[in-house]
């Protein structure tokens, strides 16, 4: 009965802030939506016994992802849209694909006979992490140097460009 209960408040925060992330018309409320949905996400997969996938939820996901698209979102200037649809013809695409999409979900999981675990999982976080600290070393080290590179590149891009007194020089002697 716990469990039940445990499974179903998981997944109420997985869903209900997914659904606010598509209601939601603003994008920076959207994206604290999307970190209820993401942690929601990690506790499902903690639920289920996938500990190395609940820890990369968190890690990769709410840790750098959403962090990410946080702090591109509150950077950048988004202009206001010009003219928007309203009324019903806005809505009815999405709503018939959201409809495709319930039916074909509903008809997986009605027509699937569900077997219950014979055991529990095996944790393998720890098999995980002795193979990337000895056999995947060399690939596990090139990603982080291939990460740190993109880090500073998108610094450099988004780096304000100050104006030197060469250019300030040029100004001058163009008037």
């Amino acid at each position: 009965m716990i469990r039940d209960l445990v499974f179903v408040a998981l997944a109420l925060l997985a869903v209900v802030p997914a659904i606010w992330v598509v209601a939601s018309r603003n994008i920076v409320h959207a994206g604290f939506a999307l970190l209820f949905t993401l942690l929601g996400v990690a506790g499902l997969y903690a639920f289920l016994g996938a500990d190395f996938l609940a820890v990369t939820q968190l890690m990769v996901y709410v840790g750098g992802v959403l962090v990410l698209v946080l702090f591109t979102v509150m950077m950048t200037h988004v202009p206001s849209a010009g003219r928007r649809r309203h009324g019903l013809d806005r809505l009815v695409p999405p709503a018939v694909f959201a409809a495709a999409v319930f039916g074909v979900l509903y008809k997986v999981v009605t027509g699937v006979e569900w077997k219950a675990a014979a055991a529990p999982a095996k944790a393998t976080t720890t098999e995980i992490g002795a193979h990337l600290m000895t056999t995947y070393i060399f690939p596990f080290e090139y990603v982080s140097i291939v990460l740190l590179a993109a880090m500073i590149g998108a610094a450099i891009l988004i780096r304000e460009r100050r104006p030197s007194d060469d250019d300030e020089e040029n100004r001058e002697a163009q008037a």
